[in-house]
C-alpha cells in the first residue's frame, strides 16, 4: 500500500472494532490488559487502523487512535461505492468486496462494516472467508481497499486519456 497520506486529524472519527482482555499469570497472580482494534476515517476515503495495548480499557483505545492516525490511506470511493471488484487475504481471513448500486446498504459484517462506513462508502456487498478474527479481516479489507483503482488512477498509470479507459 504505496498510497500513504497525511490528514488534518480534527477531521478523523475514531471508532472501535474490538476489544480484547488479555491475561499474563505470573508468580503473583494474574496481571490484566487490554488490546483494542481502532479505525479512523473522514468519511470521504482517508482510513487508518491501529492496535493500542494497555492497562486500562480508555488508554489502550486512545493508544489505537493514535497507531492509526499514523497508518492513514486513501481509498478511491465512486458515487458511494468501490470502483471494482476486490478480492484480499491477510492471514487466515480472506474478504471479497463487490461494487453495489444506489441504495443497497454496507452489507458486511461488523470488523469489516466499521472500516467502510470509516471510509465513506455507503454502498457495498462484502464477504469474509476463513477466519473472523477481527484483526486479521480489518488487515484483509485494508488490503483490498489498498488495491482500489479508479478511472484516474488507470489512465494515469497507462499514460492515456481518461475516455479512452472508458471505451477500453
Amino acid at each position: 500500500m504505496a498510497n500513504r497520506i497525511n490528514v488534518n486529524s480534527e477531521e478523523l472519527k475514531d471508532r472501535l472494532v474490538a476489544i480484547n482482555r488479555v491475561t499474563k499469570v505470573t508468580k503473583g497472580g494474574r496481571t490484566f490488559t487490554f488490546a483494542a482494534i481502532v479505525v479512523v476515517g473522514d468519511g470521504k476515503g482517508v482510513i487508518g487502523y491501529g492496535l493500542g495495548k494497555a492497562g486500562e480499557v480508555q488508554a489502550a483505545i486512545a493508544k489505537g487512535v493514535e497507531a492509526a492516525k499514523k497508518n492513514l490511506i486513501k481509498v478511491p470511493v465512486n458515487k458511494g461505492t468501490v470502483p471494482h471488484e476486490q478480492l484480499a487475504r491477510y492471514g487466515g481471513a480472506e474478504v471479497l468486496i463487490m461494487p453495489a448500486s444506489e441504495g443497497t446498504g454496507v452489507v458486511a459484517g461488523g470488523a469489516m462494516r466499521a472500516v467502510f462506513e470509516s471510509a465513506g462508502i455507503k454502498d457495498v456487498l462484502a464477504k469474509s472467508k476463513g477466519s473472523s478474527n477481527p484483526h486479521n479481516l480489518v488487515k484483509a479489507t485494508f488490503e483490498a481497499l489498498g488495491l482500489m483503482r479508479d478511472a484516474r488512477m488507470v489512465a494515469a498509470q497507462r499514460g492515456v486519456s481518461l475516455e479512452k479507459v472508458f471505451r477500453g
